[in-house]
């Protein structure tokens, strides 16, 4: 059996939608209030495979069962890899990266059921799903093009100012999981369980956290919109920028209304995607910035 690049292609893309959704879904589970609504892992109750019938244990068991879907593209492109005409071996690896991923999401989630939904956890549970899509976009970035369509950029300085807003931009998805962390969505609220929060500073932590978090946003954003004038001038795609940010504006405003608005779940729910889209786009962008393709060089 062959695998023609095209095919190969699709199933990277496919790969890397449901790995991102599964991120919307488990922003979901918790801003509705139904983490614990199955209370044990891998069983839902420590009896039963499946949640009795009420709504935060069908939500809850819903992103559980997601990963079966997830699953499915992610273990084929690892073994479609190896039928893959011409067969490359960097695809192989970057593709055994993603059953990994799930794996360690899947047990990290248990873990993360068994204690109670505490903070650390759940803050690692969101940061291993941004690990998981940077494979993800490198593995479609790379089944898009053969290796003799890339070749490297010679302007280093755009290179090396995309590449380096990826440090406040991992930065800023750091402290909203912290921000998230201390604020009153802890995913217990509809199953009635209280839920460890950060209290670093007691009472404050919140409005601290949230500080901290909108001055990393705002110099992220500040810096991604000078590094897309850089682009422009030094005559590079900045299309890829382009989208990056106009997310952050995006980001930006939902941020502030949700702050003014005291937190509704469904706008926290608004920013968690914005934020995931982002960081795709971020990533695209890196990616672009440090080769040059003959066919986006053409047009």
């Amino acid at each position: 059996m062959e695998v023609s690049p095209e095919r190969y292609r699709r199933v990277a893309w496919a790969a890397l939608g449901v790995c991102t959704l599964i991120v919307f879904t488990g922003a979901a589970v918790r801003l509705t209030g139904s983490g614990l609504g199955c209370p044990d892992w891998p069983r839902c109750d420590g009896s039963r495979l499946t949640p009795e019938l009420h709504t935060h244990g069908l939500i809850e068991f819903g992103n559980r069962a997601m990963a079966i879907l997830v699953s499915i593209p992610c273990f084929a492109a690892v073994i479609l890899a190896f039928f893959r005409s011409p067969y490359r071996r960097d695809l192989v690896w970057l593709s055994a990266l993603l059953p990994v991923g799930v794996l360690a999401q899947a047990v990290w989630g248990g873990f993360t059921v068994r204690y109670d939904l505490a903070p650390v956890w759940v803050i690692m549970h969101f940061l291993l799903s941004m690990l998981l899509l940077i494979a993800c976009v490198a593995l479609v970035w790379r089944a898009t093009y053969e290796p003799e369509e890339r070749t490297r950029s010679t302007d280093r300085v755009s290179t090396w100012a995309v590449r380096a807003l990826l440090l406040p931009g991992a930065a800023t998805l750091f402290g909203g999981t912290i921000a998230t962390a201390a604020g009153p969505h802890a995913g217990g609220a509809g199953t009635g369980d209280e839920v460890e929060r950060v209290t670093w500073h007691g009472a404050e932590t919140l409005e601290w956290a949230i500080q901290r978090h909108g001055s990393t946003a705002t110099f992220f954003g500040l810096a991604a919109v000078g590094v897309w004038f850089l682009l422009r001038a030094r005559g590079a795609d900045v299309r890829a920028m382009t989208a990056v940010c106009v997310l952050l504006a995006l980001q930006g405003f939902v941020g502030i209304a949700q702050y003014a608005l005291e937190l509704p779940a469904e706008i926290v729910w608004l920013h968690v995607v914005l934020a995931t889209l982002t960081w795709l786009a971020l990533l695209w962008a890196t990616a672009l910035a440090g080769v040059r393709v003959r066919e986006l060089v053409a047009t």
